[in-house]
């Protein structure tokens, strides 16, 4: 995102965007990929409101959520677009509140990659993550990116 000292993130999350919602998708492609074609849109604030579950010392995955709000509301998928967008944005409106943190450095994307579309980036995601006992490794030469080590070890359940 750009220019995020100048959005209001915490109107967005409580904007549903008239979600939830399903979506019955067609292309052939689509439906092999994500294993059916009911698709789930889950509002921004409900991404939020599970982030804030995940306890000091435990991770969660963007897939995780997704794969939870799926099952939750009968869908075969949740769209996977939406839920990129909607996990920063609540990280963005925690930031920019003076109180009621949503612990969002503990959602991590694919594979235990660190967000670098957080506040402040994989280093301070980093950051925080060490001071809860996570060990951050790097991959690539020219294409950095972070990662938790072992992090399915420390992944909060959700139910």
């Amino acid at each position: 995102m750009a220019n995020e000292d100048k959005k209001d993130f915490n109107a967005m999350l409580h904007d549903s965007k008239d979600m939830p919602k399903f979506e019955i998708i067609t292309d052939e492609n689509s439906i092999k990929k994500y294993g059916g074609n009911r698709m789930y849109f889950a509002p921004p604030v409900a991404y939020d409101k599970v982030m804030r579950r995940v306890p000091f010392g435990k991770l969660l995955t963007v897939g995780t959520i997704r794969d939870y709000f799926a099952k939750q509301n009968g869908a075969d998928f949740t769209e996977p677009i939406t839920a990129g967008i909607f996990v920063s944005i609540a990280a963005w409106a925690s930031y920019q509140r003076e109180n009621d943190e949503t612990p969002y450095w503990r959602t991590l994307k694919a594979n235990g990659e660190l967000n670098p579309k957080y506040p402040g980036g994989t280093d301070a995601q980093k950051e925080m993550l060490e001071k809860e006992g996570h060990t951050i490794i790097q991959k690539g030469r020219k294409n950095i990116k972070y990662y938790v080590k072992n992090y399915e070890e420390a992944l909060f359940t959700l139910e």
